[in-house]
C-alpha cells in the first residue's frame, strides 16, 4: 500500500487549482448559441451552433460589421444578427439597403430587400442591428450592454465548420 505524501497532496491541489481557473476562464469569456430561424442565411443557418466570446468587447467597442449575440427584451430571447449602424449615426433601411448617414452601406453579404426602417438618429451607447436575410430579419436598436458578444466560429454541424465573417467598412 502506497502512502500519500505531502508532495502528493500539493500537487493534486495545484492541478484542481489549474482546472478550476480553466474552467471559469472559458466559462467567463466563451458561450455556445444556437442558430435559430434563417434571419443571418446564408452566412448561417438555422440549427448551427457558434462560439461567442463575451470577451471580444471588454476593451473596445463593438464595429459597424460585426456578427454579435444580443438579449431582446421584447421577445426575452437571444438573436444573432450583425451591427451596420453606429452610436451618433444617421440609419435608415429602405428595400433592404441600409443607409448610414445618407449614403447606402456596401453589403455584398445580404440576401432580400423587403425590410424597411425610417430614418433615425441611433442614441448613445446603442447599435442598430440586423439580420443579413433582409426578408426574414428584424432590425433592432440595442444597447450596448445587451450585446453578450461577437460570434466567431461556427462548430456545428461539424460538415459546415467555419470562421463567421465580420466585414470592414472604409
Amino acid at each position: 500500500m502506497k502512502i500519500v505524501t505531502k508532495t502528493t497532496i500539493i500537487e493534486i491541489v495545484v492541478m484542481l487549482l489549474i482546472a478550476l481557473i480553466i474552467f471559469l476562464g472559458v466559462h467567463f469569456t466563451l458561450e455556445s448559441r444556437l442558430v435559430n430561424g434563417i434571419s443571418m442565411w446564408p452566412n448561417l443557418e438555422d440549427g448551427q451552433r457558434v462560439l461567442v466570446c463575451k470577451a471580444a468587447y471588454w476593451f473596445g467597442e463593438p464595429q459597424r460589421g460585426d456578427v454579435v449575440v444580443f438579449y431582446n427584451v421584447l421577445s426575452d430571447k437571444y438573436i444573432i444578427h450583425r451591427i451596420v449602424g453606429l452610436p451618433g449615426e444617421k440609419a435608415e433601411i429602405r428595400d433592404g439597403r441600409v443607409y448610414i448617414n445618407d449614403s447606402v452601406l456596401a453589403e455584398s453579404y445580404i440576401q432580400g430587400d423587403y425590410l424597411n426602417r425610417a430614418p433615425e438618429i441611433i442614441p448613445a451607447g446603442c447599435y442598430l442591428i440586423v439580420g443579413d436575410n433582409r426578408n426574414a430579419a428584424s432590425s433592432d436598436i440595442v444597447p450596448r450592454d445587451k450585446i453578450v458578444g461577437s460570434a466567431f466560429l461556427c462548430y456545428w454541424p461539424l460538415s459546415d465548420w467555419h470562421l463567421v465573417h465580420s466585414y470592414a467598412y472604409y
